[in-house]
């Protein structure tokens, strides 16, 4: 038995408690995603192509770009998990792991939150990494900088939260990355305005803490609810299938 199937086997047990359970899904994701190096690297890719033709598309004045980085890196990192998301559950799909994650005696919803943080560990993470380097480019000073990765750090997990729901419900149909796309930029929207109004109010000497805290919210809730959606969704697409 390898590395891939043994986790998702080890799942049929019932001695086989909940939080083993997770990080054996856990494990698993990763292994698997670092066989598939160009899926990790799709997004970042897509998100330093993002940044970098921007200032030559628009404007390359530092002025401009000063004002506007926050609002262009957050955008990239949007949409480079957005990118991502189709693969989340789909090489489980075809696999067959997902119905065994389905069957398992554990509670859905906490494999499904264990998928989505390697999910975040794999893509979100690295967008915070890389971040204050591209911040640079875009002329962001040394405090805007340090509260865009801050925001980044905790909106990167929602978008991946939300990102689940989606990628559960159209998990399956054709043109998926249209539609997954349609669902969950709308989602999506209340953690972008707050994540660069942020970098903006930080920017401008304010104070933040308000900002934090809505997206500490956020992030709270997304934790709380998008797992239980996810799951539920997952569980009406693989009827349909």
């Amino acid at each position: 038995m390898n590395a891939e199937t043994r986790p998702a086997a080890l799942l049929a047990s019932n001695s086989v408690g909940a939080l083993a359970a997770m990080k054996g899904v856990f494990a698993r994701d990763m292994k698997v995603a670092f066989r598939q190096r160009q899926d990790l690297l799709n997004p970042l890719l897509f998100f330093i192509m993002v940044v970098t033709l921007f200032p030559l598309g628009v404007s390359p004045e530092v002025s401009f770009l000063s004002q506007a980085g926050a609002g262009i890196l957050w955008v990239a990192a949007l949409l480079s998990v957005l990118l991502s998301l189709d693969h989340l559950f789909r090489h489980d799909f075809d696999d067959g792991t997902l119905e065994q994650l389905v069957l398992q005696p554990q509670p859905l919803f906490l494999m499904i939150l264990a998928k989505t943080m390697a999910h975040w560990m794999l893509t979100g993470l690295p967008l915070v990494v890389l971040a204050p380097v591209l911040g640079v480019m875009v002329h962001l000073d040394g405090n805007s900088i340090a509260v865009l990765c801050l925001t980044l750090l905790i909106g990167t997990p929602v978008l991946s939260l939300i990102g689940a729901i989606g990628a559960a419900l159209t998990l399956g149909l054709r043109s998926a990355g249209v539609l997954l796309s349609l669902l969950i930029i709308p989602l999506y929207i209340p953690v972008l305005i707050f994540g660069t109004g942020t970098v903006a109010a930080a920017a401008e000497g304010a104070s933040v803490g308000a900002y934090l805290a809505m997206m500490g919210a956020f992030l709270m809730l997304a934790l709380t609810l998008a797992p239980f959606a996810a799951a539920a969704a997952l569980k009406i697409s693989m009827s349909n299938g």
